[in-house]
């Protein structure tokens, strides 16, 4: 099984649609598609806490053009909740054993992604 984690902590999945894009972590941006008719749901694999390459492919595809949900999906930690979504993403899709052993209260607490970035401190 599997978490969904949003800006307001976890919930279960509730994607219903059949057009999801799966896009594996060593993608290299060049072959990403360049449209995305059709697609509701892209989801990049993060096999690793510690491959970053999803957040470039998220840039990536925002760049593209793509408005759709946009999911990471895999082995993300709370601490790169913030990187995820400043990157692109909607959501985290992590496993029952990352969400067991960081709670939701963890990712809630980094859910002010907008706010606490190097930018907004340069500006106070």
């Amino acid at each position: 099984m599997s978490v969904i984690v949003r800006d307001d902590g976890f919930h279960a999945e509730d994607y219903h649609g059949a057009a999801v894009l799966e896009i594996a972590q060593d993608t290299m941006p060049d072959a990403l598609p360049q449209s995305f008719d059709g697609v509701d749901l892209i989801c990049v694999a993060f096999p690793s806490f510690a491959d970053g390459r999803g957040f470039t492919l998220a840039r990536h595809l925002r760049g593209l053009g793509y408005t759709g949900r946009l999911r990471a999906k895999g082995k993300v930690i709370s601490d790169q909740y913030a990187m995820a979504r400043r990157s692109g993403f909607d959501e985290v899709e992590i496993p029952d054993d990352i969400a067991a052993r960081q709670p939701a209260g963890e990712w809630i607490f980094r859910a002010d992604w907008r706010d606490h970035d190097y930018r907004s401190r340069l500006r106070a």
